[in-house]
Order: C-alpha cells, then structure tokens, then sequence
C-alpha cells in the first residue's frame, strides 16, 4: 500500500507579478529541498495570483488538477495592439476609441460566451516544430497558429473608464485571455490589449486561500506542512 509523507499534497500560492510560473517552482523546491515540485497551468509573469503547486508525489496529478476551470479578473485597455496582446509586447497600432459604455462593452462580450475557437498568441509557449513561439517572435517571425476550441462561461466587464476596463471571466483550461483582450479590440474596431491579470480560481481552490510566495518562502518545512493540501485530500475532491 503507498504511504504519503506530510509534502506528498498540493501548494496554493498567490503568485507576484515579475517571476515565471517555473521560477515559483524553482524557488519552492530550493528552498525546501523538496525533489519533485510541478505546477498546475502556466501564469505569464506579468500575471498574478492562484497558482497551485504540487510536491512530491502528487505531481502525478498535475494534469488532473490542471484540466479544472479556472477564473480570472483583469483589466484592459482599448485603443492600442501589442505584438504579445498585453502590456509586455511591442505596440504595433493604435486608433482612436469611439464612444462606448460599460452596457455596450458587455454586449460585445456576450458574443464571446460559449464555445469558441481561439488562435494562440504568437508571444506564447506553444511549440511549432520543436520550438516556442516566442522564440520565433524575437525573430520576427510569424507563423501559422492553429485554433484551439475553448469554452467561456462568463465575459463581464464590471468598470470602464476610457481606456481602462476591468472584466471577470470563467473559462476552460488553455484559455489565452490576452488573446481574448485582443479579439475583442478587433471586434470593436480599435484594437485592445491586457493590461493587467489576476486568476482567482481553479477548480474548488480560490486564491483568498493562498499564501503570497514571499511569505511561503518565510516558513520552516515544520510550517509549510501545515499549509499542504494532502494526497488523498486532492484524489477525494
């Protein structure tokens, strides 16, 4: 029969803005020494909030755990187009925004509810040949992406003062919203891109149940048990 010890579970953190999703990794398993630590869906580095980690041998249900919804709030800015769709790219348009309300950018939302065939950014770890795309596109090059099928619950916009709107939105896994800032931009007909992204939720786990990565950084291994969603806890749910 398979025994766990107290770091055979999953990890909530509340991931800064500025680190990889791998630097979080990294450092967890550094700093504890733990041999195998994964995580379960990639933040870009501007992003922030829940990332859940798991340690030791629940690394086994990282794809398990990363194949839940998630929930994302975040802000956008109309009017300009990045190479990368968010504030971390190139600027590669802008146009002037037509007048337009918080009613109004709800509508324009409403039509990206349900099903939905996406293109991936071309800024994004998605491989072609052999090779992430975003290492084509420092070259410059373009490429061909084909449409992934992801599903959108909700798209709702909660405050817009021009440029700046501020939306929540319940998706599948795979979800590029800063793909989903773009499209919208292009649907309006002045261009948008992502300003700012926070995930709130995966699956049953909620971000206000996470740890800041600083303070996990912080704690004895004693400590850090405490916070361990164990095994057999993440097999129930």
């Amino acid at each position: 029969m398979q025994t766990f010890s107290a770091l055979d579970g999953a990890l909530l953190i509340d991931k800064p803005k500025g680190p990889t999703s791998h630097d979080v990794v990294d450092a967890v398993r550094r700093h504890f020494q733990i041999k195998k630590v994964g995580h379960c869906g990639t933040l870009d580095p501007a992003a922030t909030g829940l990332l859940i980690l798991v340690l030791g041998l629940a690394t086994r249900l990282s794809e398990r755990l990363m194949g839940d919804d998630k929930a994302y709030e975040g802000t956008l800015k109309l009017g300009e187009t990045t190479d990368s769709f968010d504030a971390e790219g190139n600027l590669t348009g802008s146009s002037p925004v037509m007048p337009i309300t918080l009613e109004d950018l709800n509508t324009e939302a409403g039509a990206f509810v349900g099903d939905l065939m996406q293109v991936p950014p071309m800024v994004s770890a998605i491989k072609k040949n052999g090779v992430p795309l975003y290492k084509l596109a420092r070259k410059g090059v373009q490429v061909e992406r084909e449409p992934r099928l992801v599903h959108i619950y909700q798209f709702r916009f909660m405050q817009y003062e021009e440029p700046f709107a501020n939306f929540r939105v319940g998706c599948t896994k795979g979800t590029y919203i800063r793909s989903l800032a773009h499209d919208l931009g292009q649907k309006l007909g002045c261009g948008a891109h992502l300003t700012g992204l926070r995930r709130i939720s995966s699956g049953k786990y909620d971000v206000a149940d996470a740890l800041p990565l600083e303070n996990v950084l912080k704690l004895s291994p004693a400590e850090l048990q405490r916070h361990v969603i164990p095994f057999l806890k993440l097999m129930a749910a």
